[in-house]
């Protein structure tokens, strides 16, 4: 039988085998069994370090939306030119709805934009103001 030692790499602790220069396993290069023996003598006792990196936190985005109203549209302004004159669609048209303002217009001898307006102008009146933007205001 061949004078051969039992050693272990020093980097990930893992047994090498024979003669073997580098551990099959991290690739570190293993001392020869005459430093190993020279080095055990003087030297502190090696710990085997894991073979896998731990899990790094990731940090989620951070997204910034805008809360205010990036629009001139006052949603007050709207909801009182709705309650106040509804019925001839002056709220469609402050809004940049001209196409729903002249229909507005044509049917207000009926009152049903009369009413139509009045709940509008509610609606605006109690909606948030991203909620306004985006349903009334954006295109």
């Amino acid at each position: 039988m061949a004078n051969t030692t039992a050693r272990n790499c020093q980097q990930c602790g893992a047994p090498v085998e024979g003669k073997s220069i580098v551990c099959k396993f991290c690739g570190a290069e293993t001392a020869t069994v005459q430093d190993q023996n020279q080095s055990q003598q003087y030297a502190q006792p090696q710990y085997a370090q894991p073979q896998y990196a731990q899990p790094q936190y990731v940090q989620p985005q951070v997204v910034y939306v805008p809360v205010g109203n990036p629009s001139t549209k006052s949603k007050t302004t709207a909801g009182v030119l709705a309650i106040l004159l509804g019925g001839i669609g002056i709220h469609k048209f402050y809004l940049g709805k001209i196409g729903i303002g002249i229909v507005y217009i044509l049917f207000c001898w009926t009152y049903v934009p009369v009413i139509i307006g009045l709940i509008e102008g509610i609606i605006y009146l109690t909606s948030s103001d991203e909620k306004f933007y985006l349903k009334y205001v954006k295109k």
